[in-house]
């Protein structure tokens, strides 16, 4: 296990001119493994788990990160996960502090699975993905999706919505 690495995500095939194509290759059943990996953390407002603010939240994030050149698309993630009904959090991967936003270190080990389907299903991928750390012999710690690989409408366009799982060890 290498640390502090992501798979790769290939931003080169984009023939909607807004979200690359993700290519699920590589980060199926992977091991990460962070210590003291740097992300960028947000959060934004639910209404029974829906977003409400996320496209203002996620504009602001990215805005403040560019300025300061603080993501690297060869370490690029933004792990999601409830913290209630009624709040997100978001942890974008970055490689320097960004001024004026929370910056949080994020240590241990996690797998990963690749799902395919609608925001609906994360319910049961999440309950997944516990069963699959306790099948390995752990007890899972965190679950986060790394949900937007693709809005809405490019995932549309391209026919699949992948979400990527990620549970912590």
């Amino acid at each position: 296990m290498e640390l502090n690495t992501l798979p790769r995500f290939d931003t080169s095939d984009n023939s909607t001119g807004c979200c690359p194509r993700f290519n699920p290759e590589g980060w199926d059943g992977r091991h990460l493994h962070f210590t003291d990996k740097l992300f960028l953390r947000a959060t934004t407002k639910s209404v029974m788990h829906i977003p409400v603010n996320m496209g203002s939240v996620f504009t602001r994030v990215q805005k403040a990160a560019e300025a300061v050149d603080a993501f690297d698309m060869d370490d690029f993630i933004v792990l999601s996960r409830d913290l209630s009904a009624w709040e997100g959090e978001h942890l974008f991967a970055v490689h320097r502090d960004v001024p004026g936003e929370e910056i949080v270190l994020l240590s241990g080990d996690f797998i990963t699975k690749v799902f395919e389907g609608p925001y609906r299903n994360a319910e049961y991928w999440h309950r997944e993905l516990e069963g699959m750390a306790r099948a390995k012999g752990h007890e899972p710690a965190a679950v986060y999706f790394f949900f937007y690989t693709t809005c809405p409408k490019c995932a549309k366009a391209y026919g699949k919505n992948y979400i990527v799982g990620v549970v912590q060890i």
